[in-house]
């Protein structure tokens, strides 16, 4: 993930970054997991360079990761990079075995 400069850090604003075309592995078959991954913000210094988070949410294709597990290292990776003031990263993931999951986490500074 890469940064950019906010030029409107004066300011609170929020940012709404949906993907719909994140996919992961299930650990325990290693069959495909398809979610939306939500990143919903409030900038500080920096925003995040949208392709390079593009590029960082393609990585978990080849990762055998549970949803839980998933949601909270795109938190924290965000947080560790960008530095945001508040962020909330949620996974609506498909139904597997007749069973929906959502995942929310949230940080505040």
């Amino acid at each position: 993930m890469e940064t950019i400069e906010n030029n409107f850090r004066a300011r609170d604003y929020e940012v709404d970054i949906r993907f719909p075309e994140f996919t992961c592995l299930c650990p325990m078959t290693s069959q495909p997991d398809f979610a939306e991954i939500i990143i919903t913000y409030v900038p500080d210094a920096l925003l995040v360079e949208l392709k390079s988070l593009k590029l960082y949410l393609n990585a978990y294709r080849e990762k055998g990761i549970f949803h839980e597990e998933a949601v909270n290292r795109i938190l924290d990776d965000f947080v560790t990079t960008v530095h945001p003031k508040k962020v909330t990263v949620t996974g609506t993931f498909n139904v597997r075995g007749g069973l929906y999951t959502t995942v929310r986490a949230d940080y505040s500074a």
